[in-house]
């Protein structure tokens, strides 16, 4: 925060040429798993494909199947914060995650996995497709859910005070 102005500062410019080289790393990998499958295409052919050495690939991404979740890891506590939000401005827990659905939806925002669009279908199958990313997005799952259970647990126990 700057003074006081309540909106976040700027980010600076290295990390926005972080935020850069992620991107670049994360589309230069799923354009090559998508036209020759997540297992036919190792680590040093994305690293080169996005100009950066291997080392510099794992310090953006841990693992290989990172290079694909990580569109995932910034939702993985969205339902969460969506309850959190809707508390602080008085709205039950189900109703802003039906507002925060039908609001993806008509954005038609591939987040809700019911977007028809030709690139997020290709996304889909690549996933979906993959075992070893299958494995990995049900651990998102599994977390976002703990989250949501919390926010859920939370909401009920201020309920419960009132």
């Amino acid at each position: 925060m700057t003074g006081s102005d309540s909106r976040p500062a700027a980010p600076g410019l290295r990390e926005r040429k972080k935020e850069r080289t992620r991107q670049a790393l994360s589309d230069a990998a799923v354009a090559l798993f998508m036209e020759r499958g997540f297992d036919a295409v190792s680590v040093a052919e994305v690293a080169a494909a996005a100009e950066v050495s291997k080392p510099t690939l794992f310090r953006y991404f841990p693992a290989k199947e990172d290079l694909v979740l990580h569109r995932f890891a910034d939702h993985e506590d969205e339902s969460a914060r969506v309850v959190a939000a809707g508390r602080r401005a008085g709205t039950a827990p189900l109703d802003a995650l039906y507002a925060h659905l039908l609001d993806g939806l008509d954005r038609r925002d591939p987040v809700t996995g019911l977007c028809d669009h030709p690139a997020v279908l290709s996304y889909l199958r690549l996933l979906y497709g993959t075992p070893a990313l299958v494995g990995r997005l049900h651990a998102y799952r599994m977390r976002s859910e703990a989250a949501l259970a919390d926010a859920l647990a939370a909401a009920g126990a201020e309920g419960s005070e009132a």
